[in-house]
């Protein structure tokens, strides 16, 4: 049959892969995934798509059953024609990527999207100049390692000329892995097209009503109607004989295969089985994985003459993978162990220990500690190398050939530590229950808990996520005390204070002041810690701890001592977010901006997506404090995606919550009101306090730009006294200032006082400018006329030596406008007024310019619109890029740490510059580092 005959019918099919070529060629990223049965000629559209695809180069890959368990199979088949261009990958990609295709050792224990982020950028460098097509067949096979890399690289296409060309069975788990990839349906063909496939297969040319007939109980799977037509004689092709009932299609055509296998010779078989099993198609290694078992030399001869399979130079490969899964149905268990044993013999020979383990593995009748123990360290290689998923699923199966119970337990919880840094969450809660139950009569460690602890905090109910985190302590401090003398206080420290950091971690989520007294009590009753990371950490829970239980000059003095000990480099991202919860618990909003921007940077540079959904919620509600909103969304926007894409969902929440307080200054309510809505539906079932009280700051907030003062005073009012999110002290203190001026305008003087007297309670131990000036403003609000004008001068005066203050000096000057206008001291007010309408329409919160505008009218004074920064003109993506390459960073870096490619950055910066009327990098960076004033 010639390829025009196995493609009869797929004209629209065709038509949509020209069109992906077409967007390739022309320098657009692309991804296209094609769907459908065995057999509906997904493979012959894959081939059609490599032979027109020039000048593109074409890179290609075949998942394969007994690979899809073995970390970058496919992604090394696939890449290995371009792995020449490593050396041009930002470092740390460069290393991850050479681990990851057995180029060099793996760095170790590095993040999956590492790995992921190397593969897109080399991807981009082997698209230049032409552009890049990669076909991908057999997707449902490709192992996770390989699919995930893939996969983050088709979420990420910009302009780099790449494309990504995938087939897959039309399975559930198939549609699910792919869901983000534009799909095509490879459908069964139409009858007049069917017939054209009987006709071209057949002895003779059906005659219509038998076309039909086939057509209709084939379904039209091209596949299934070539092979029945060459098993229905002439008389029944020209209608002169019955049909069989029922025809050999379907689930029958591998009936088919396996009647054509059963007739081979013995020899025949055995050799088919080893080249099912052994899945590489490396010929080499069949033939002598055949001879070990008897078979003769030319064992494969009488399968390549019945069309089974192809033997090529290269290797062997399966005709249809239909027929693989007949070799291996039609063979008995005991002839399988027998060629898993062979093939792992000549995998040792080869030096390949996971595919020996692998081998070994299959072969094994029950509990095996030796094959167990190398399986698991096969695992260790799949886990250096970034192949999570993959080493999850080697663990899994070494547990299950672990004879030991607590050796069970303990690859158990790898497993599900392994399951989780792949992206898994469910199959990681199954290992970590599983190695629950292994643990026995002894029960569960320490560590065992903890993680199931961690589990529930990213995305579970955040209280009984507190809960399990003090039971883990409790048992830390029990095995600890097990120890010798000599051991207690080095182990118990070493042991205990992760379990107590993570513990305070779920208390700050849900607001248990109750349960942080008591984690600062234990923190405080271990030995001082050597390392000084530690040290800091320890003051941080015992500051904490002391400050929400009423020792306001202890739990100050305690944080103080820890801020004071943060170096300016060396902390790793977590610490720097716990610098900025005690900034935050002194009243240091400034302060803890600058932490949680810190954190940032490190996290980018360290590369490790899997923390940085978690840490760009700190970074986002900086730059959201520091009056940069529109940054401040992007990074939500950023971190939202990866937190979906990580399975994270509290982290999700959080970056909602952010969304909607961003959209709540714009003054878009819809925005404000979908983003709030969604944060809140995951928040509450999760207890997740904080976030709630930030998601309904955000709609108290928007009633308040808008002027709605009562609903506003109502809202925020309501973080103190009621509902879910009630009481959280980071979102009561965070509110306050919006508290109080909500409340004066509903008239309620004295829920604004004891507002007031709540922030001076809060903030008696805060130091630096922005918080005092935030006092004096909300002081202000509830003075006698007379002292108020004074009090807003003192919070502006503050405020002038703070660059990224913006929003709060504009607040307060148009307080300041509003109080003289209402003295009739308009020729003062007009200045104050004109300063915050200017500063913010520059800073896109049009309800509040709206109102200074209104403000500046009354005061005699025709106020025209601002025009937004030059910064709200850039795309989110494009203000992300912006605000690196004005840090200094070269493109490469750039893209590094937003996980894009080299070509992606360029192409966003050719539309940046004219956006911001700006022609070199010197002038981006001058104009970034502006204050937003």
């Amino acid at each position: 049959m010639t390829a025009v005959d196995r493609l009869a019918g797929r004209e629209s099919e065709l038509a949509a892969i020209d069109d992906f070529l077409t967007g390739v060629r022309s320098g657009t990223g692309r991804a296209l995934a094609l769907r459908g049965e065995p057999g509906a000629g997904k493979t012959a559209l894959l081939l059609r798509a490599a032979e027109r695809a020039a000048p593109a180069r074409v890179l290609r890959a075949t998942g394969a059953e007994p690979e899809s368990q073995m970390a970058f199979a496919a992604l090394h088949q696939l890449l290995r024609p371009v792995s020449g261009l490593v050396d041009a990958l930002p470092e740390a990609q460069r290393e991850a990527v050479r681990g990851a295709l057995g180029l060099a050792a793996p760095p170790g224990g590095q993040d999956r999207f590492l790995v992921s982020a190397g593969v897109l950028s080399l991807l981009a460098e082997a698209a230049v100049p032409d552009g890049l097509v990669c076909v991908v067949d057999d997707f449902q096979w490709v192992d996770r390692a390989s699919a995930d890399a893939l996969l983050f690289a088709a979420r990420r296409l910009g302009a780099d000329g790449v494309g990504l060309l995938f087939a897959a069975r039309d399975t559930a788990e198939a549609r699910h892995a792919l869901k983000d990839v534009p799909g095509l349906t490879v459908a069964g063909l139409a009858a007049a097209d069917a017939a054209r496939v009987l006709a071209a297969r057949s002895a003779v040319p059906p005659v219509p009503d038998v076309a039909a007939l086939v057509a209709a109980a084939t379904g039209g799977n091209p596949l299934a109607l070539r092979e029945t037509a060459g098993l229905l004689t002439p008389e029944q092709l020209t209608g002169r004989a019955p049909l069989p009932d029922p025809l050999p299609v379907g689930d029958g055509i591998g009936a088919v295969y396996g009647e054509q296998i059963a007739r081979l010779p013995a020899d025949t078989r055995l050799v088919l089985l080893v080249a099912a099993l052994e899945g590489l198609g490396d010929l080499r290694l069949v033939l002598r994985a055949a001879a070990r078992l008897g078979a003769a030399a030319d064992a494969l001869e009488s399968a390549e003459a019945a069309g089974l399979l192809d033997v090529e130079p290269t290797g062997i490969r399966f005709r249809h993978p239909l027929i693989r899964s007949a070799v291996h149905a039609g063979a008995s268990a005991a002839d399988r162990r027998a060629v898993h044993r062979a093939l792992a013999a000549e995998s040792e020979e080869a030096g390949d220990t996971g595919r020996r383990a692998r081998h070994r593995a299959e072969a094994a009748l029950g509990p095996d500690e030796d094959i167990a123990a190398e399986l698991a360290a096969a695992a260790d290689l799949d886990r250096a190398r970034g192949g999570y998923a993959d080493a999850a699923r080697t663990l899994v199966r070494a547990a299950d050939l672990t004879p030991d119970r607590r050796t069970r337990s303990r690859r158990l919880k790898d497993a599900a530590v392994a399951a989780w840094l792949g992206g898994r969450p469910g199959q990681a809660r199954s290992s970590l229950a599983a190695a629950r139950e292994a643990a026995g009569d002894g029960g569960p460690s320490a560590d065992i808990t903890q993680l199931g602890g961690r589990f529930e905090l990213h995305s579970g109910d955040a209280a009984e996520a507190l809960r399990t985190f003090l039971t883990a302590a409790e048992q830390a401090a029990e095995q600890a005390a097990e120890q010798t003398a000599g051991q207690i206080a080095e182990q118990t420290a070493e042991a205990i204070l992760p379990i107590l950091a993570d513990a305070a971690e779920a208390a700050s989520y849900v607001g248990d002041t109750d349960a942080a007294v008591l984690i600062g009590r234990r923190a405080e009753a271990l030995p001082d810690p050597g390392d000084p990371a530690d040290a800091f950490l320890r003051d941080v829970l015992i500051g904490t701890g002391a400050l929400q239980g009423g020792d306001r000059r202890g739990g100050a003095g305690r944080l103080r001592r820890a801020l004071d000990a943060v170096p300016d480099d060396g902390f790793d991202a977590v610490h720097l977010l716990w610098a900025a919860a005690a900034a935050s618990l002194l009243g240091e909003g400034d302060a803890a901006a600058r932490f949680g921007a810190r954190a940032g940077r490190v996290a980018r540079v360290s590369g490790m997506v899997g923390t940085l959904p978690v840490v760009l919620e700190s970074t986002a509600t900086a730059e959201r404090m520091n009056s940069a909103f529109a940054l401040s969304a992007a990074l939500s926007e950023e971190g939202l995606a990866l937190a979906r894409e990580t399975g994270i969902a509290n982290s999700a929440a959080a970056h909602l919550a952010n969304l909607a307080v961003c959209a709540a200054v714009r003054g878009d309510e819809t925005d404000a009101r979908a983003y709030a809505h969604e944060a809140l539906a995951i928040a509450i079932p999760h207890r997740l306090g904080l976030r709630v009280g930030v998601a309904s700051y955000a709609l108290g907030l928007l009633d308040l730009g808008l002027g709605r003062f009562e609903q506003a005073h109502e809202r925020l009012t309501a973080l103190t006294t009621a509902g879910p999110g009630a009481g959280h002290p980071a979102a009561v203190w965070g509110s306050t200032a919006d508290r109080v001026e909500a409340a004066v305008g509903a008239g309620d003087l004295d829920a604004a006082r004891a507002a007031v007297g709540f922030l001076e309670r809060w903030s008696a131990n805060a130091t630096s400018p922005r918080s005092q000036a935030l006092l004096a403003r909300c002081r202000a609000l509830v003075a006698e006329d007379g002292a108020a004008p004074d009090l807003l001068r003192r919070s502006l005066d503050l405020l002038d030596t703070d660059s990224a203050a913006a929003y709060d000096r504009a607040r307060t000057a148009l307080l300041l406008g509003e109080r003289l206008r209402r003295e009739r001291r308009v020729g003062e007010a007009r200045p104050h007024l004109r300063h915050a309408a200017e500063a913010f329409g520059r800073l896109g919160a049009v309800p509040w310019e709206r109102r200074a505008l209104g403000e500046l009218r009354a005061a005699g004074e025709a106020g025209d619109r601002a025009e937004p920064a030059a910064l709200a003109t850039l795309t989110s993506q494009e203000l992300r890029i912006a605000r690196l390459v004005a840090e200094g960073l070269p493109n490469r870096d750039v893209a590094a740490r937003l996980f894009l490619s080299t070509r992606t950055v360029e192409y966003h910066l050719y539309k940046v510059y004219p956006k911001l009327g700006v022609t070199s990098r010197t002038e981006l960076a001058r104009l970034l580092t502006q204050p937003p004033t």
